[in-house]
């Protein structure tokens, strides 16, 4: 749900395969460079999650608007996050946030169980049909209040958060496994954010800061719609 920079891409529509091809530098150009990531977000078409007038553009590298009052993360940044956590193939990720379903259909390429928390029973209703169409059966989604984690299915070996924080929650620091990582976008306004990698040691935790970003608050409870 990042609300970063706009993308350069001023022609969305026409040839499929030059558009991927577009979409795939843009990715490289911005630092996306992890192979398993790219050829994630090649297989999965972030067209089939940007409905009305913005289909047009949901090949661009911009964020765009979703129900709900979210957003669906420019692309570059989905790429950058998910190449941090460093996903292997055996992996359980939790996802806080689950928008649109893009950020956590890509995630799905690359581990063995995704579970994505939303506070919007909307979002999770549509994402879910999303999947559900896309056959990506190693996802389950959720209509929870996300700041709390799951208790029930933890620990997890990697957890993403794509709604901005004043500090990493304790509970999903607690929920994350010795050895694992969790990125989020922390700060105090929606204005001064840095994206945060979070590893588990035997120590504690390690704290590493990776760029600058902008995103939708963290908020607690379950929304309204």
């Amino acid at each position: 749900m990042n609300q970063g920079e706009p993308g350069q891409d001023d022609d969305p529509a026409g040839d499929p395969a030059e558009r991927k091809m577009r979409f795939l530098f843009a990715l490289r150009s911005r630092g996306v460079t992890d192979a398993r990531v790219l050829t994630a977000m090649e297989r999965v078409d972030r067209g089939l999650f940007v409905k009305g007038v913005f289909a047009a553009r949901a090949y661009e590298d911009m964020p765009l608007p979703i129900a709900c009052g979210q957003t669906i993360s420019q692309p570059s940044v989905v790429g950058l996050m998910t190449q941090a956590l460093n996903i292997s193939p055996r992996d359980t990720v939790l996802e806080v946030g689950t928008g649109s379903g893009y950020q956590a259909a890509i995630l799905s390429e690359l581990a063995r169980r995704v579970y994505t928390v939303d506070r919007y029973r909307r979002l999770t209703h549509e994402a879910a049909e999303l999947f559900r169409q896309m056959k990506l059966n190693n996802i389950t989604t959720i209509t929870a209040d996300g700041s709390h984690g799951l208790p029930d299915q933890a620990p997890f070996d990697r957890i993403l958060v794509t709604a901005a924080a004043e500090d990493p929650p304790g509970p999903l620091l607690a929920q994350l496994k010795p050895g694992g990582i969790m990125v989020l976008p922390v700060g105090q306004s929606d204005a001064v954010q840095s994206l945060i990698k979070v590893t588990r040691t035997e120590r504690g935790f390690d704290y590493e800061e990776l760029r600058p970003v902008r995103f939708v608050p963290l908020v607690e409870g379950l929304g309204s719609e």
